[in-house]
């Protein structure tokens, strides 16, 4: 088998909107379906391997509604075919159940999509449901993202993996810093809890995400110990100066760059495609 880790190398992830901010946030945060694709593919020619999509409603709020995620995922296939993965968030927000997540990556049946196991799976009454979405929706070929926000989440990721709940195969790790601190700042030392033995010898990528200003830091920290990263508004709009950043494919080309400067590659949509589906 292929090792999927690819020391040197790096895939970049944009999360360009998110479920809570809006204009007032950042002027540029894209909200309609056109502002959304534009950035989107500025993104990917700024460097960005893969999109973690939210659709917004007709009134700009975040949604798991069935019709505005067919129509915003197709609008956006029809435009980048296979040039960057496109993730559908299943994000609750506290309004989504886990069935309506589930209901929605059924419907839509994108190529790739992302689950809080937090949200998915809240009890232990879940676990058949869950494992039965699991395993379907890795057979159609989507590619899995599981979101762990604390170690005790990561913990709990090895423990359903090896009881069969979470299938082998087509799938990915990001691990989220900074979300429930007080001030949602995350800080490059925050990963340390994450790093034990099982998460670089498993044969997973993962992924980091951090919250706030120190965004940059934490990422680069992430791209040196062989993981990928997942940069964008929806987690900090400053630049690595401290200032507001222009757009997220600003804030993509920087990470490129800094990649570059450390001597990683950056993975592209196909190259990322092929080693998370090895």
């Amino acid at each position: 088998m292929e090792n999927r880790l690819s020391i040197g190398q790096t895939a970049i992830i944009v999360a360009p909107n998110g479920a809570r901010k809006t204009k007032a946030d950042h002027p540029a945060l894209p909200i309609s379906h056109q502002e959304i694709i534009d950035e989107v593919i500025a993104c990917r020619d700024a460097g960005a391997a893969m999109v973690h999509l939210h659709a917004r409603d007709n009134s700009g709020k975040h949604s798991l509604e069935i019709e505005d995620n067919l129509l915003l995922y197709h609008a956006l296939k029809e435009r980048v075919g296979s040039s960057i993965i496109v993730q559908l968030t299943t994000e609750a927000v506290g309004q989504y159940s886990p069935e309506q997540q589930m209901a929605l990556i059924n419907e839509v049946k994108p190529e790739a999509a992302s689950f809080a196991l937090s949200e998915l799976i809240p009890d232990n009454s879940y676990l058949d449901k869950a494992s039965t979405f699991f395993h379907t929706t890795a057979a159609q070929g989507c590619i899995a993202q599981y979101i762990l926000y604390s170690p005790d989440d990561l913990a709990r990721y090895f423990v359903l993996l090896e009881q069969g709940i979470l299938p082998q195969d087509n799938h990915h790790i990001l691990l989220v810093l900074g979300r429930y601190d007080k001030h949602q700042t995350a800080t490059p030392q925050d990963l340390s809890p994450f790093m034990q033995q099982r998460l670089f010898y498993h044969n997973k990528r993962w992924a980091l995400c951090a919250f706030g200003k120190y965004e940059h830091l934490c990422l680069t920290g992430s791209m040196i110990m062989g993981g990928d990263i997942r940069v964008g508004f929806e987690n900090n709009h400053v630049n690595h100066q401290g200032t507001l950043a222009s757009s997220n494919a600003q804030q993509v080309a920087k990470l490129a760059d800094t990649a570059k400067q450390l001597g990683l590659a950056t993975l592209d949509a196909d190259r990322f495609r092929q080693l998370l589906t090895a």
